[in-house]
């Protein structure tokens, strides 16, 4: 698994070259997200701007994609992000990243802008650019259809952009199949600013292992301590959609706007257990034990027909919760849009809610929209969400992602946008969760719950177990500030190892406390590809990637300031939920002491800087460039 390379490519001068992974990257950074920014740490200063040629696109592969257990097949999309100026990423299931691999290739450094629209194609240790201007305005699905036979290859697996990507909304996505996205970091309009329209995938390349009979039996073993889990079971049968369930009934997931924290009997017709009458069967990932994707059909009514994979439980926020419907055959349109599209569901929610409660209070008005934006009415959700995507009106500054979007509409409509550090939240409402809400604050790409969400906060586990876990005493109410600046710390330090192995976080310590974490990691790495690691040293490699990551968002001018969640949850009670959720609301003193403890895990200063003693810890150097040069 050590034998792939990486592949420079400068779309200005149509060049590629390509190179080993040393030996001591991968000890460093492993692969995947930590390899993506060590490149861009090292090639991207502050003043190149997320639409510049000069912004580099990171794709690759976690060390042991690829791999039949643990959902190893995520790939990582990387760029400095049009809507935070500061990290930009993105992590994808599906099959590319195995097909990459497979095709020779770990890791795609992408800078400049083609002339004209542009895809690569990876085939046995090879990158080609060719000509896509046939293909540009085509939606995700037709793209890949047409480079499928274009190849000639049904085997082929394509990484692609849609008209959101083409038109540069700040928070397009990419997209694998039908329902595979790279979705958050506006990774996709970066894709659209470098006219590359997909990379395709194809290769027979076999993956050397290097003790292929512990390897398997390790892998069987794995898959088996994974589908032993409560979570598991649940999940392959209701797939995400589950979270619903718990979230609306507590009172933390976000409704209309986030001005509640629950629809309440509502938001019934959503439950988990109503998208079984359109479940036509399960699917996974490439090489996962877990089939928690939903294929689903609608038979009758406005949308028969309709076959599509999904939805998400983020999806559930964005065309339902956020915005008054409760609807799954609506939700179900909602997504298949949204992949059509290639657009980030959670920012789309966000950036519509803010619309419609800005026009529920007068900001906007229906002259400035075009029409009513009514919470519930399913047309008005759908029309707003396409005058985003062509950048229409209205749509065109709701396009540009928070930080622009507020510039233009005026500093008094901030209050009601729901965003960290210019990226827009998902459909959770954290006031009530104190871990949950540092962790979305402090998250390097922006707000985000797949950065570092603590979910076992929420099951109020035997603080001994928590001790053995964690490493650290840990409080177990999931009310309590105390220790959780440590328990978001872990998460972060520990998410950052499973990207950069390429793993799934429905196959790690994030819902099921029991699932496999650091020591099985050193065991299945050591038969994959003989490189020797101990606990430490992998919480020592999360530590440095993620350190990297902060500094890179320092450069690009963010500061402590920008670790702090919407202002609504420290004013505004929440209003609903069971007696022990209603009524909170975050305190500021104590979410302060909060962010210092975990500042002070870190090794960061009171500002939230890293210490010069922890950066010669972490072995971390100012940037130094390494794309090489190509005549």
């Amino acid at each position: 698994m050590l034998s792939r390379k990486v592949a420079f490519v400068d779309l200005s001068k149509e060049k590629v070259v390509i190179r080993d992974i040393p030996r001591e990257l991968r000890k460093k950074h492993l692969g995947g997200r930590g390899l993506n920014w060590y490149y861009i740490y090292n090639n991207v200063p502050p003043e190149v701007k997320p639409f510049d040629p000069e912004n580099i696109l990171a794709v690759g592969v976690g060390l042991l994609c690829g791999m039949p257990a643990l959902g190893a097949s995520r790939t990582h999309i990387a760029a400095k992000s049009p809507l935070t100026g500061g990290v930009g990423d993105a992590n994808m299931g599906g099959a590319f990243g195995a097909e990459l691999r497979f095709a020779g290739i770990d890791h795609i450094i992408i800078r400049g802008r083609a002339e004209k629209p542009v895809y690569l194609y990876v085939r046995d240790g090879e990158v080609e650019i060719r000509d896509a201007s046939h293909l540009w305005g085509l939606d995700t699905y037709e793209t890949q259809r047409e480079i499928k036979e274009e190849l000639g290859d049904d085997r082929a697996e394509c990484m692609v952009i849609g008209k959101a990507g083409e038109n540069m909304v700040a928070f397009a996505n990419v997209m694998n199949n039908v329902k595979n996205a790279g979705g958050r970091g506006g990774t996709g309009a970066v894709m659209g600013s470098k006219n590359l329209k997909a990379i395709a995938a194809s290769g027979g390349m076999d993956l050397e292992v290097y003790d292929v009979d512990k390897f398997v039996e390790y892998c069987m073993e794995l898959n088996k301590q994974i589908l032993s889990t409560k979570w598991a079971k649940t999940l392959s049968k209701l797939g995400t959609p589950l979270l619903y369930d718990v979230s609306y009934t507590t009172g933390f997931i976000g409704t209309l706007n986030w001005q509640f924290n629950t629809p309440g009997e509502e938001g019934k017709p959503l439950e988990a257990e109503n998208l079984l009458e359109y479940n036509v069967k399960h699917t996974a990932c490439i090489g996962c034990s877990v089939h928690c994707r939903h294929r689903v059909k609608i038979e009758k009514g406005k949308y028969a027909g309709l076959v599509n994979e999904g939805p998400e439980y983020t999806m559930m926020g964005t065309f339902g919760t956020l915005v008054g419907v409760y609807d799954w055959e609506f939700v179900i349109k909602g997504n298949e849009l949204c992949n059509k599209w290639g657009i980030d569901n959670l920012s789309l929610g966000a950036m519509m809610a803010w619309a419609f409660e800005l026009y529920q209070r007068g900001y906007l008005t229906e002259e400035d929209v075009g029409f009513k934006l009514e919470w519930g009415d399913r047309d008005a959700v759908l029309r707003l969400a396409e005058m985003i995507v062509n950048r229409e009106g209205i749509g065109d500054i709701l396009a540009r992602g928070p930080k622009e979007a507020i510039k233009a509409l005026g500093e008094e409509t901030a209050y009601y946008l729901n965003h960290v550090k210019g990226q827009p939240n998902l459909h959770t409402d954290e006031r009530g969760i104190p871990s949950f809400a540092l962790g979305i604050a402090t998250s390097t790409r922006g707000a985000d719950h797949l950065r570092s969400r603590p979910a076992i906060d929420l099951f109020q586990l035997p603080k001994d177990f928590l001790k053995k876990l964690i490493g650290y005493e840990i409080e177990n109410d999931f009310t309590a500030y105390e220790t959780k600046g440590i328990l978001v710390w872990w998460y972060e330090v520990y998410f950052n190892v499973v990207d950069s192995l390429g793993i799934c976080k429905f196959h790690s310590v994030f819902n099921a406390p029991h699932a496999p974490s650091y020591d099985e990691y050193v065991k299945i790495i050591y038969y994959a590809t003989g490189l020797e690691f101990t606990k430490e040293d992998l919480i020592t490699i999360g530590e440095r990637n993620y350190t990297m990551e902060r500094l890179f968002n320092l450069m690009n001018g963010m500061s402590k300031k920008d670790d702090y969640p919407y202002e609504r949850y420290f004013k505004e009670p929440a209003p609903r939920g069971l007696p022990f959720m209603r009524g909170r609301k975050l305190d500021r003193d104590k979410y302060e002491m909060m962010l210092q403890e975990y500042y002070k895990q870190h090794g960061w200063d009171e500002n939230g800087v890293p210490k010069e003693e922890t950066l010669k810890r972490l072995g971390i150097e100012k940037p130094k460039p390494n794309f090489p040069e190509v005549e």
